[in-house]
Order: C-alpha cells, then structure tokens, then sequence
C-alpha cells in the first residue's frame, strides 16, 4: 500500500514556545529555520511513521517547494522516504531527485488547461491589497502564495475572486495566513496518482486538512482529514459529508490518523491473506 500525506496542518505544526514547552516530549521538532523552530510533529506520530515505513510507502505530499520541503528535516532527511511530492504536485522527487518528466508534463497540462498566469496577475490585481496582503510568491513557476493579514481580509471579495479564477482554470485555497493560488492541473491527486500507477497499482491511503487536498482525498481507497482546516469547517456547514475526520484536533489529530493508516493497513494485508490464490 502506499500512504500519501499532506504535511502542514496534516502531520507537522506550528507552535508557540509556551505550548510547546507543554508538550514536552510528546512533540518533535520537525522544522529549523536559521536554527529557531518552525514546526513540531507529534512523537507518537514520529513513531508510528517509522513502523509503518517498513510495511508500505510513505509519500508526503506537500504545496511547499522543494526547497521548503527539504527544510523539514525530521521527514525529508531522517524519515528520507524515496518519493515525495511537491509544489502542490507540480514536482515530484524520487531519491531527492526531481523527476523531470513528471515537471514537464504538468506544465504541458498547465498551458493546455489554465489562462496564462499574465490574466491571474490582472484579476488579482482588483482584489489584492497592501492593506492585508503583507506578500507575495510565485512558487516554482507553478502558482502563487500569498501572505495575508487574515483579519483585514475582505472574505466576499476573495470569494468573488476564487469564483471568477475557477473559470479561468485556477483554484483558490485560504489556509491560515496564506492564500494559495494553484493551476487546476497543478494536483496533488494526479501526481499521487501517477505514482500509484507506476508502482504497480498499490492501494493508496490518504490524509490531508485544505481544500488542496481535496483531489489527493478524492483518489485516495482510504482517506481522513484532521478535526479542523478547510475540510472540517466545510463539514460543519454541511457542504461535505464524504470525508472521515479525526476525534482529536491540533498537532495530535495526526495520532489519530497513523493509527487509523495503521489499522486500514493491518485490514488489508488480513484481506489479502484470506483470497484464494
């Protein structure tokens, strides 16, 4: 089987100092930046993580770049899982090496699928503004990451935005202070896909919190989302209903979720074992 994650949100957080100080060894850092902490992940996920390797693929699956997922050093460096995907599904690295083919088609998908970035630029013109936008990225030529001040945020205008951008083939996710502007062929899901299929066709578990998981979700035979984030807020609304979410929210909403790929693995292989040969 493989298992497929996103990270932020998902498996790694962010945390104040006096909570994780709290935490104590319940949590592991996960993340340095110029040697200060960026984020933690759960010690019993680490844990569990580590058992589960040697029992079937582990694939994080990220919207951060190559450089910032690397960044992450408990999963890219100690962890080392041999796949990875990246940049929202626009790269894919195997053995730490971009798969350069993977890049290439889904830029080809991109030109053939979305409106060129130049007509992005002007509909987030009208929208985006320094009085909450604190700044701007265009992330691995792929899409856009904008920082913002959530609580000055026009939230019609960004929906308004976010409808006329689906039009033009682009996608809009709000995911704390960031808003995410991403191709739709730039897909977690197809690139998950992808190596699903070259690898034989194995079963795929998933786990992931926004809406740009959703497609990651979606081609997933098991999926679960954290207690919280974008999806669990659209299952309050009652916009859903086609997701399992975990009991526990926060950093140790990912206990929940390796014990449940634990346990969903632990029924396949039982599966397997009981059809006739």
């Amino acid at each position: 089987m493989i298992y497929a994650s996103d990270l932020d949100q998902t498996l790694i957080y962010s945390q104040p100092e006096e909570r994780a100080a709290h935490w104590g060894d319940r949590i592991m850092v996960a993340e340095l930046i110029d040697g200060k902490v960026r984020s933690y992940m759960s010690a019993a996920t680490y844990q569990r993580l580590q058992v589960l390797m040697n029992e079937l693929i582990f694939i994080p699956v990220t919207t951060r770049t190559i450089a910032q997922y690397v960044r992450i050093h408990l999963i890219s460096q100690t962890l080392r899982p041999q796949y990875a995907v990246t940049s929202n599904g626009g790269n894919m690295l195997i053995d730490g090496k971009v798969d350069t083919d993977w890049r290439d088609l889904v830029r080809t998908r991109v030109s053939e699928t979305s409106a060129p970035v130049e007509d992005i630029r002007l509909a987030m013109h009208g929208v985006l503004s320094q009085d909450w936008v604190i700044s701007s990225s265009w992330c691995d030529d792929l899409f856009y990451s904008h920082i913002v001040d959530r609580d000055r945020m026009p939230k019609q205008e960004i929906a308004d935005l976010s409808a006329e951008l689906m039009g033009m083939g682009w996608r809009t996710s709000v995911q704390g202070r960031k808003v995410y502007i991403v191709p739709e062929a730039v897909s977690k899901g197809a690139a998950v896909a992808h190596l699903s299929e070259i690898l034989g066709g194995r079963k795929v578990i998933a786990s992931g919190d926004s809406l740009l998981d959703q497609s990651l979700l979606d081609i997933a035979d098991f999926a679960i989302a954290p207690g919280h984030g974008e999806l669990f807020r659209q299952e309050q609304m009652g916009q859903s209903g086609k997701y399992r979410f975990t009991e526990e929210s926060g950093i140790f909403a990912a206990d929940d979720i390796t014990s449940f790929v634990h346990s969903t693995h632990d029924e396949h292989k039982k599966l397997l074992i009981k059809e006739p040969s």
